[in-house]
């Protein structure tokens, strides 16, 4: 269907479709790196470390036909898998945070 950049294509999606929730709905999220960052590298650490780990043990693999095929980690996890820890968290900061506007519970502009 879309070749090597499925992937790559979907995460875009994601980022696209939740853009307008900071731009619009003022969900302040990438407007503060510093709390974006606290609430993903967690996520970005303990999922990398399992993937790297079930990869490498050959629990599960990636369609090479679905990924770029840059590869980070010793050629072990593809690069759309990392950015993935980093997309589908930051869109799910931004609907909490947006919701949270919408519904009078965002905080004050800082």
């Amino acid at each position: 269907m879309l070749g090597r950049a499925t992937y790559l294509i979907l995460l875009t999606g994601c980022v696209l479709v939740t853009l307008p929730l900071e731009l619009v709905l003022r969900a302040r999220v990438y407007a503060r790196p510093r709390r974006w960052l606290a609430a993903c590298l967690p996520v970005l650490v303990v999922f990398t470390l399992w993937d790297y780990l079930a990869i490498r043990r050959g629990h599960w693999s990636y369609d090479p036909g679905h990924v770029s095929g840059v590869r980070l980690l010793g050629g072990v996890l593809p690069l759309e898998e990392l950015l993935f820890f980093l997309v589908v968290p930051t869109c799910a900061l931004l609907t909490y945070e947006a919701v949270g506007r919408v519904l009078g519970r965002g905080r004050p502009d800082r």
